[in-house]
């Protein structure tokens, strides 16, 4: 999401204090909050295209002969997963909560700071439409010069916000006058816990009350390549943390673990999957689970298919069990402050990018990555 923002002189940093008009407010100022999820296909005819550019991604999925692989992978594909989609209303609902999102969010950031607004919502995504460079050819049609990039995944990784970064990075020439900064991660903002929190107890609360203290949380986050882990990524660490947050938030109440999910090919990825964890769990007589998506921020495929149809609605019938899923962000008010007030205080700090952005994974071997951290941080 990206919004069009009106800044008053004395209230933010430097870098928003650059070319001052006669009512002391930036001209064409622009904030960008950028969903680095991959984003969906919106309807069934869009699977090949998205699964094509995800499976060119290096940064995500590095493969041999990629540029070969890539197109093959995505044709034989595309029948399951279009299936699935049709599952699930035929589509991915993405874009939709992206779109109120950015709408909510701006009209939080109106009343957080009037004299910035009105603050109007763009969308990018890496891999289906609206794509990064197309929002990036369209901010310097609209004359933007100011950019904020705001990570939708809490947590950082290199093959999630990295990847998206990256894009931004290669299509910079695209936008060559934009002065940028970045919230690159926001895994323990404490909004954010809270939602996740508020979530978790509304699907307690659907249990038997004799039994609810007993209910296992099993917060499942997108799994990762253990080669990527391997070589130091942030990622497991982070999220992690918003885990150990949330928990504390709800006063350890319950017990819990922490598992993986949406591994793709036959390489080590992060475990134990969830699949695994729920089968193991139900066989050792844990059968009332909730799943909490700890590392979404709104429905898709990962929630509304498999967690809600392959792993709640399959396993409990598998292990009579009661396993139930706490509902995504989207537009959870609370959720909403969460994104505004990490907006806010991002413009407030002066910062251009958080400690750790700068700071390479030990094993890195993508040389686009140290260019990309140069150019955010010059």
């Amino acid at each position: 999401m990206l919004r069009n923002l009106r800044l008053g002189s004395g209230q933010f940093p430097a870098l928003f204090r650059k070319d001052l008009t006669a009512q002391c407010c930036l001209k064409n100022a622009l904030l960008c909050t950028l969903p680095t999820h991959v984003g969906g296909p919106q309807t069934i005819d869009g699977v090949y295209d998205f699964l094509h550019r995800l499976f060119s991604d290096k940064d995500l999925i590095p493969l041999p002969m990629q540029s070969r692989l890539a197109p093959l992978i995505a044709k034989r594909r595309t029948p399951r997963i279009q299936s699935q989609y049709l599952k699930i209303g035929g589509g991915s609902p993405i874009f939709r909560w992206t779109t109120e999102q950015g709408r909510l969010l701006c009209q939080k950031l109106d009343k957080l700071s009037p004299c910035t607004a009105p603050h109007k919502p763009y969308i990018a995504f890496r891999y289906a439409p609206p794509l990064t460079e197309t929002t990036l050819e369209q901010m310097v049609k609209d004359g933007i010069t100011r950019v904020v990039v705001f990570t939708q995944y809490p947590q950082y990784s290199c093959s999630t916000t990295g990847s998206s970064l990256n894009a931004i990075f290669r299509n910079k020439q695209l936008a060559p006058n934009v002065s940028w900064s970045l919230i690159d991660r926001w895994p323990t903002q404490p909004d954010f816990v809270k939602a996740m929190a508020e979530a978790v107890r509304e699907e307690l609360g659907k249990f038997p009350a004799d039994i609810q203290k007993d209910v296992v949380i099993l917060f499942s986050a997108h799994s990762l390549p253990m080669s990527v882990v391997e070589r130091g990524d942030t990622y497991p660490a982070e999220v992690a943390a918003t885990v150990n947050r949330v928990m504390d938030e709800l006063g350890n109440s319950n017990p819990y673990r922490l598992c993986w999910q949406s591994k793709v090919g036959p390489l080590p990825w992060l475990v134990p999957s969830t699949e695994d964890a729920i089968c193991g769990l139900c066989e050792r007589g844990h059968k009332n689970i909730v799943l909490v998506p700890i590392a979404f921020t709104s429905d898709h495929i990962e929630t509304l298919h498999e967690l809600d149809l392959e792993y709640a609605q399959e396993l409990s019938g598998k292990y009579s069990a009661n396993i139930r899923r706490a509902p995504a962000m989207n537009d959870r008010p609370i959720f909403i402050e969460a994104l505004a007030q990490t907006v806010f205080n991002h413009m407030r700090s002066g910062e251009k990018h958080t400690k750790q952005f700068t700071l390479r994974c030990p094993g890195c071997v993508n040389p686009v990555c140290k260019d990309m951290r140069e150019f955010f941080s010059a």
